[in-house]
This record gives C-alpha cells, sequence and structure tokens, in this order.
C-alpha cells in the first residue's frame, strides 16, 4: 500500500475558491429557516410600521428585518425583501421610485419589484402584508 505525500497535492487557486464558495453556500441554506415561499433562505418574522412612516411614491427600510415597505400611490403598499437578488447586499434607500443597492447600482421598482437598472436580473422577492387603520404589517 503506497501513502501520498501531502506536498505532492496540486490545488489551484480556482479549485480553492469553488470549494470554499460551495462550502458557504451549504452552509447558510443548512442554517436558513423558510417561512416565507416567495424569499428562499430569508427568514421573516413579523415587521409592523406606521403607514405614515411610509411615504407616497417612496418607502422605508426595516434594516433589521430586511424588509422594504413602498407606497408607490396614496394608500397602496408593497413589501419586499432587502436583500439585493444581485449579490446578497441590503439595499440602502429608496428614493425617486426606485429602491437602491449601495453594492453594485441595481434598482428595484417600488410598485413591484422588478429591476430598473442591472446587474441585478432577478426582481425583490415580494411578501405578503395587512393593514390595520395606521399600521403596516408584513408577515
Amino acid at each position: 500500500m503506497s501513502t501520498i505525500d501531502p506536498s505532492d497535492i496540486k490545488v489551484g487557486r480556482r479549485t480553492v475558491l469553488l470549494t470554499a464558495c460551495a462550502t458557504t453556500c451549504l452552509a447558510v441554506a443548512g442554517c436558513s429557516t423558510q417561512n416565507n415561499s416567495n424569499a428562499p433562505g430569508v427568514t421573516l418574522g413579523s415587521a409592523e410600521v406606521p403607514i405614515s412612516a411610509v411615504p407616497v411614491g417612496g418607502g422605508v427600510i426595516l434594516a433589521d428585518e430586511q424588509v422594504v415597505i413602498t407606497q408607490p400611490q396614496e394608500g397602496v403598499f408593497q413589501a419586499f425583501s432587502a436583500v439585493c437578488t444581485h449579490q446578497g447586499c441590503v439595499v440602502s434607500e429608496v428614493s425617486d421610485g426606485t429602491i437602491n443597492c449601495p453594492c453594485h447600482g441595481s434598482r428595484y421598482s417600488i410598485v413591484d419589484g422588478s429591476v430598473v437598472q442591472r446587474p441585478a436580473q432577478k426582481p425583490l422577492h415580494s411578501y405578503a402584508l395587512s393593514r390595520t387603520a395606521d399600521t403596516i404589517i408584513v408577515n
């Protein structure tokens, strides 16, 4: 029986990087809990925000919950994941009718979460919401 000397094993940089990425992806997927079928791997409890905090034609980012709530028209509300579909950065602002990611410049529509400016190619995941007289509740 022969033995292999570890110094004889040659591993390229690409192999190391791909292995690291695959390991990280598996670890993240294994640790995540799904409770919203529209947003794989995203855990969302319940998020609430006063209606008065969501400007018409804009929105508000709930960083801790990683949720964006928008009001594209008076009395019409939408909820989206605040995680950019390009590379997973959290969006940083809502302005001029778009939800904006600071990492690579992706922009999404406040109406439906669709991509307005690339590099992202997929829309933001949407969440169901409900409304009381003065509160928006994202489930």
